[in-house]
């Protein structure tokens, strides 16, 4: 999948040996460094040829009129898109006045890496000026992770075979509004072609300059944003180390601000300008006062000294990979591209700190630098489990969201609240409600992760004193949005209608399992937590059930709607339908489906889309991992096969799931097939879109294959237990995991299983296959394995469902729609198990 000669495998970096303009895009996502506040994409210092010159923000945001074609009640109203943050990533260099520009220079050696242990991106390479001398250039580039607020950067410039004139000049550039210093438009702002994946694009101006000067080598530029009325400080600080003689000048406007160096520099006489940079905003703080903490920031950092900051930083990343490494063990490659996208975690989520986490993390301006359900899904089970305090800040986010999801819900005609499918600031920011409103799940998605964090970390206190307010209010919904239904046999169901699940390939449904299943779930936990909080925290109960208005009878009758909430069976097929009326459709045979017309959504109309049985991503798969525990094996394996074959994989957050059932249900060579194409998204762009940010969500599903599908780890009403199926070409696989206040070891190979709870926790429970164990501290457990589960051979096709018949008796047949400019000629369908077009075009 990658190009091994330009990024050669090395376990702990991401290395590339020679720069591709074209593939500028994917470069920059790839090389991003960025700490869940602050981002900087991996653009060359330069500054030019970047496909985005991307600075950006957590949470940074500007607003505008959403303007649908036809207006109803209750469609979203404002948007809202990431700003890109003013760009101090330019240090220039120049040598005799000429340039350094990849488009025209003679690069004799260039090497960039990215290394994962201590977090700092580098680039090495030597330049043949055209009057012959040879120049080499070393930078660096570093987002701190202890210091949210700051970055640094440094530049050393040698020229090795003669006396030369060099400058370098170091600029902070609003790239946001108008023009570059070279003139015309940013190259972000060029991309053509229909994509509901990229940002809006704001014509107007979006930042209004406010303070801006310069002391010395310190430069300072702030904003107020237009609309948004955000704020936003950036200070650089300059240090120059050079036995050569030079002079400093400086210029300063609204829009940029330039620390020009000039040296006249001796052969092998080496010049080196490090750049100390603070960014800091503000919902409500005026901009000066932004500016007086970026002066603190840069402050501290000048007194406790560059090398402080680098020490501080390899530390901090050394107990990160403690807590959080997942290790193959003789497959480097894999083992390269794991640790990318763990650090790829970390840089999303670390300093989010009561920020969500995008769905492009700090990388790029994809989806617009909004939060969605995938968070709670794919991402918060690997803070759970491995750095627990970053989930806590993560569900922070939404207890903060619940005065604009209250609205929301009202806005609705729902009680409790509705938390919105896309946002930044609490409000739902998406104008397509069919796949956006209506995935109501996400009330219970975030229940869902919000009960797995203290059933995993013991963390009652967080949930009794402020996030019980979650689980109450979403039940609510459920309540209210739901109906009963007298059924034949005297037995009354519950029934949730006019929404959309997790595959948005089929919008507007009732009674879709996923949404059921999880709603039952979600009102559970909030019953047994009311419960739970009435007898083991009295006076935190009678707070929230004064601040909540709390009836005494809520819980009761969540549970009796929970206990009879209806769920999707189809007995002619075997298998559970994805909503009422999904096996109705007709079958989408992906299998003649042309490579050129995928991804769907980009080449069908929603509304031929929605006729048929074909998916985005997983929806009743992703139902039988997050709630497994109320399926059968049978059940599991039959759902498996049927909705393999219909998934289209167009969505990243797909192959994660189809990889972790896969392993369970024995399909062990799929399981590792949907697992490669996960973990490669973004290093091998396989979806075409990596230019755009990093895919935060599949990577937070690669921990998940790793550990919940080869691994085998669930935790179902918190209980930890094991059933391992790891790979037939990997000897071993190794991770930590944090349950409570213990930290284990887990090692697995193909005959055993090795437990290892590290000193200064408590004892832990588990089972393996069943079989219940217990471990002190300081003990290491050794479990043989006899097997690593059922192997099937081959994956599922729609084959094997051939003659199959509805409820109704109809034959289940297969299609795909045709592209054509002029009319199609009907043979008739294609059958389930045949192998032939539907249309003769």
């Amino acid at each position: 999948m990658i190009d091994r000669d330009r990024f050669p495998v090395d376990p702990w970096r991401l290395v590339e040996r020679s720069f591709d303009i074209d593939e500028a895009g994917v470069t920059e996502t790839l090389f991003t460094v960025g700490n869940g506040y602050l981002g900087l994409r991996g653009n060359q210092p330069e500054g030019r040829f970047g496909h985005e010159q991307g600075t950006f923000i957590n949470g940074f945001h500007e607003v505008f009129p959403i303007r649908h074609a036809e207006q109803a009640y209750g469609f979203a109203e404002v948007g809202q898109t990431i700003i890109n943050a003013p760009d101090a990533k330019v240090m220039r260099v120049y040598v005799d006045d000429e340039p350094l520009s990849f488009d025209v220079a003679e690069i004799l050696e260039y090497e960039r890496s990215l290394d994962l242990r201590d977090g700092v991106l580098r680039r090495h390479l030597l330049w043949r000026t055209p009057s012959g001398k040879e120049v080499r250039i070393d930078f660096e580039r570093m987002v701190s992770f202890e210091e949210k607020h700051l970055a640094l950067m440094s530049i050393e410039v040698t020229v090795l075979n003669a006396d030369a004139p060099v400058t370098i000049s170091c600029q902070l550039v609003n790239r946001q509004d108008g023009e570059d210093v070279y003139g015309g438009r940013p190259a972000s702002k060029l991309k053509a072609g229909f994509d509901p994946r990229r940002a809006e694009r704001i014509e107007e101006r979006v930042l209004q300059p406010q303070e801006f000067w310069q002391d010395g080598a310190r430069s300072v530029l702030s904003y107020k944003v237009t609309h948004s009325e955000m704020t936003l400080a950036v200070a650089a600080d300059h240090i120059v180390e050079t036995a050569n003689e030079y002079t400093a000048r400086t210029l300063i406007q609204p829009d940029i601000a330039k620390n020009v160096f000039r040296v006249q520099a001796k052969a092998g006489v080496p010049v080196k300008v490090t750049k100390l940079v603070s960014y800091h905003t503000s919902r409500g703080v005026p901009a000066a006062e932004l500016v007086d903490r970026c002066r603190r920031t840069l402050d501290r950092t000048g007194q406790e000294g560059v090398a402080t900051q680098y020490a501080v930083q390899r530390a901090w990343l050394d107990a990160f990979w403690d807590r959080s490494d997942v290790r193959i063990a003789g497959h480097d490659d894999l083992q390269q591209a794991t640790r990318w996208c763990l650090f790829q975690l970390a840089q999303a989520a670390a300093r989010a700190d009561g920020l969500g986490v995008p769905a492009k993390g700090v990388s790029g301006s994809g989806y617009s630098g909004h939060y969605f359900w995938d968070t709670e899904v794919y991402v918060l089970p690997f803070l759970t489990y491995t750095s627990p305090h970053w989930a806590r800040n993560a569900l922070r986010m939404r207890v903060h969201m619940l005065p604009d999801a209250r609205r929301r819900a009202f806005q609705l005609n729902e009680a409790g609240a509705l938390f919105p499918w896309r946002t930044i600031n609490g409000e739902e920011a998406s104008a397509y409600y069919a796949a956006g409103t209506a995935q109501y799940h996400i009330n219970a998605d975030v229940s869902f992760a919000l009960a797995k964090y203290v059933r995993a970390t013991g963390d009652v206190d967080f949930l009794y004193r402020e996030a019980v307010d979650i689980a109450v209010e979403t039940a609510r919904l459920w309540n209210s949005l739901g109906f009963w239904r007298d059924e034949v046999d005297g037995a009354d169901s519950f029934h949730i209608h006019g929404v959309t699940g997790p595959d948005e390939y089929t919008t507007v449904v009732n009674d879709n399992l996923f949404t059921n299943v999880m709603a039952r779930f979600n009102l559970r936990f909030a019953a047994r937590t009311v419960r739970e909080m009435e007898l083991a925290a009295p006076e935190a109960y009678r707070l929230m059930a004064d601040r909540l208005g709390l009836d005494p009878e809520e819980p009761e009758i969540w549970e009796k709607a929970a206990d009879a909430m209806h769920i999707p069976f189809s007995p002619a097929l075997g298998i559970h339908p994805q909503d009422a009326v999904f096996l109705e459709r007709e079958v989408w045979d992906l299998e003649n489906t042309p490579d050129e017309q995928r991804p769907l959504l980009l080449h069908f109309h929603p509304l031929v889309i929605y006729r048929y049985q074909v998916l985005k991503q997983a929806d009743v798969v992703l139902a039988l991992f997050l709630q497994g525990n109320h399926f059968r094996e049978a059940e599991k394996l039959a759902d498996f096969q049927y909705y393999d074959p219909l998934t289209t994989g167009d969505s990243t957050l797909s192959g994660v799931v189809q990889s972790i059932l896969a392993a369970e249900v024995g399909y062990q060579d799929l399981a590792l097939e949907y697992f490669l194409d996960s973990i490669f998204v973004d290093l091998a762009d396989l979806h075409n879109n990596a230019a755009d940010g990093v895919h935060v969500a599949s990577a937070g599903g690669v921990w998940a294959s790793l550990v919940s599908g080869f691994g085998g780890m669930r935790d179902h009403y918190g209980e930890l237990t094991f059933d391992p199926r790891l790979p037939a070409a990997w000897p071993e696989l190794s991770y930590a995991l944090a349950w409570h206040a213990s930290h284990l070891d887990i090692t697995l190979r193909r005959d055993e299983m090795i437990v290892r709870n590290r000193a200064g926790g408590e004892d832990v429970s588990f089972s393996v296959r069943g079989v219940a164990y217990t471990i002190s501290p300081d003990e290491e457990l050794v479990v043989p394995l006899a097997t690593q589960g059922p192997v099937r051979t081959g994956r599922p096709t729609l084959r094997m469902f051939a003659d199959a018949r509805r409820e109704d008796g109809t034959l289940l047949s297969a299609s795909v729609p045709t592209l054509t400019a002029s009319l199609p000629v009907v043979t008739g369908p294609t059958l389930i198990g045949e192998n032939v077009p539907h249309f003769d075009a």
